[in-house]
C-alpha cells in the first residue's frame, strides 16, 4: 500500500491511499492547489475523498473536490456541520462498511469535541488492512490484523504540563488538547491492546507542535511494536 503524506497538523491534513488499483484521499485540509501539485494534477484518478469531521485542517477542500468532480464521504453531523451540497457529498453510517473501488471501508466513532470519524480501510486487491485515528483522545474499538496505521500522537502529558506552567499554553487549550487528542501514552496503551502481528508500518500523524517530541515518540512506538515508524 503506498501512503503519500500532503499535510499532517494543526495547519491541514491530507493523504494519498493507493493500493495499486484505488487510489482515496483522506482527509482535505489544505489548498486545493497543494492536493493538485500532490497529485500531479491528476484528480480523475482520484475514487473519493474521506474526511473524518468539519474542523477546517481536515476538511478545508471539500467544497473544490466535489466542484472537480470527487464523491465526499463523511458522518451525516459533519456533512450538515459543513454545509456540503450536492450529489457529490455521501453520508456515513458508523460500523456499516461501504465499497470504493477495490476498498471495503468500515467508518467508526471517536472521542472529540465534534462528531468524527476513524476508518478502516481493506484492500481486496492487496488484502492490506489500513487504520487511521486522528483528533481523538481514546478508541473505544478493537482491531485485528492490521497491516498499516495512521494514528495520531498529538502530545506528552508532561510536555504539556510544562508549557502550560511556562505560559506557553493556557489552561483552556491544554483541557482542550486533553479532551480532544490523543498522547503518546494513551497511544501506546492502544497498541497493546491490539493485535500488531500482521503490522508492518506505522505513520505517527498530526504531533503537535509544541507539546511532542517527534524522535521521543518513534522510539517508543518502535520499542512497543517492532516495526518502522514514520513521523509526520
Amino acid at each position: 500500500m503506498d501512503i503519500q503524506v500532503m499535510a499532517s497538523g494543526s495547519k491541514g491534513n491530507c493523504y494519498r491511499i493507493n493500493d495499486g488499483e484505488t487510489a482515496l484521499l483522506i482527509e482535505a485540509g489544505v489548498s486545493l492547489k497543494t492536493i493538485q501539485r500532490a497529485c500531479r494534477f491528476h484528480l480523475s484518478d482520484i475514487s473519493g475523498c474521506l474526511i473524518s469531521h468539519s474542523h477546517q485542517d481536515h476538511c478545508q477542500s471539500h467544497s473544490h473536490l466535489a466542484a472537480f468532480g470527487m464523491d465526499i464521504y463523511l458522518a451525516k453531523d459533519t456533512l450538515a456541520e459543513i454545509k456540503g451540497k450536492g450529489h457529490r457529498y455521501h453520508a456515513l453510517e458508523p460500523l456499516k462498511a461501504i465499497d470504493i473501488g477495490s476498498f471495503k471501508i468500515v467508518p467508526f466513532e471517536l472521542k472529540h469535541d465534534v462528531t468524527n470519524f476513524g476508518y478502516l480501510l481493506v484492500s481486496m486487491k492487496t488484502k492490506e488492512k489500513l487504520l487511521y485515528i486522528t483528533d481523538s483522545y481514546y478508541c473505544p474499538y478493537r482491531f485485528s490484523g492490521v497491516t498499516h496505521m495512521m494514528v495520531e500522537a498529538n502530545y506528552d502529558v508532561e510536555y504539556l504540563r510544562q508549557n502550560h506552567h511556562d505560559g506557553v499554553i493556557n489552561g483552556k487549550l491544554k483541557n482542550r488538547i486533553i479532551q480532544s487528542h490523543m498522547s503518546i501514552d494513551t497511544l501506546l496503551q492502544m497498541l497493546k491492546a491490539n493485535d500488531l502481528s500482521k503490522l508492518q508500518q506505522i505513520y505517527l500523524i498530526h504531533l503537535s507542535e509544541n507539546n511532542s517530541k517527534a524522535d521521543e515518540f518513534r522510539e517508543q512506538v518502535q520499542k512497543e511494536t517492532g516495526v518502522s515508524v514514520t513521523v509526520c
